[in-house]
């Protein structure tokens, strides 16, 4: 996707009055759901006082299986309002659909691949009714794939100088990091997965280096944050790593090799709090 086209969404989001919201976010960096977390996630979206919450799974291969697996937990917890809500790229549109999202307490987005749920959703009234719920109170969550697309500038997940999938990235290169236009949750902010259990430095300082302005957030596995506004607080396990390029450094290429200096390296526990 453009660059140029990705910073102008940047840009819009930043100013519109449109994207001024009073919900939250919970984003989860993948691997065991524990109860405790989702307990938290029904807590700060209110479900435990009424409402119901829907399972968006476009980014699974087996969208049945996350549905039913999500509301399992759920159940566990006496929430019994939970439904999933799948869409293709033309069904994206349909009324009935935009309207279960639209009013739902929570919003939640499967793992899966990041691309696929994009594929699906991109420019569409599903997509403007995720925005909507949250503008009016709604949480969003996701975990894995579903914390990547939370993001304005999304990480693909692909190298642009390797064929075939990798868990992380080998070396810190110019132009390698592949992004696209997210939903645009986090404007001021990249999202990585499965951090620390993959080992995704590389990947995500390559996108802090290409994109300079924002940070970069790697959640661990079964780790989440919870946003809201700006503040966010560590859920779960694990760690969350941020880099951020404080100093607005110059960025230096050599042989396809990217350096910079002063970049900062931040790792916060659970309950440790963060600006996105």
């Amino acid at each position: 996707m453009n660059r140029f086209y990705i910073l102008m969404l940047l840009l819009a989001s930043s100013l519109h009055p449109l994207f001024a919201q009073k919900g939250k976010l919970f984003i989860i960096g993948g691997g065991e759901r524990t109860l405790d977390m989702v307990k938290r996630m029904v807590q700060e979206s209110g479900l435990d006082k009424g409402g119901y919450a829907v399972v968006l799974p476009m980014s699974s291969q087996e969208p049945d299986s996350a549905v039913i697996f999500t509301k399992k937990q759920f159940t566990e917890l006496g929430i019994d309002h939970v439904y999933g809500v799948f869409c293709t790229k033309t069904q994206a549109n349909d009324p009935a659909k935009v309207d279960s999202i639209r009013h739902a307490k929570l919003i939640y987005i499967s793992g899966g691949d990041q691309n696929r749920f994009m594929d699906a959703v991109a420019g569409s009234a599903v997509e403007k009714a995720i925005h909507e719920a949250y503008r009016n109170g709604a949480m969003v969550g996701g975990t894995s794939a579903g914390a990547a697309v939370m993001s304005a500038v999304m990480i693909t997940g692909n190298a642009r100088k390797k064929t075939g999938y990798s868990s992380t990235f080998n070396t810190i290169e110019t132009d390698n990091i592949e992004t696209r236009p997210g939903l645009g949750m986090l404007t001021k902010s990249i999202v990585d997965q499965h951090f620390v259990k993959r080992s995704r430095h590389n990947r995500l300082i390559s996108a802090v280096l290409e994109y300079p302005k924002l940070k970069g957030i790697g959640i661990d596995e079964s780790t989440a944050i919870l946003v809201k506004g700006k503040d966010a607080e560590v859920v779960g396990n694990s760690q969350v790593l941020v880099y951020s390029n404080t100093k607005r450094s110059k960025k230096f290429v050599k042989s396809g090799k990217l350096g910079a200096r002063k970049m900062m390296l931040d790792i916060y526990l659970p309950g440790d709090h963060f600006s996105v």
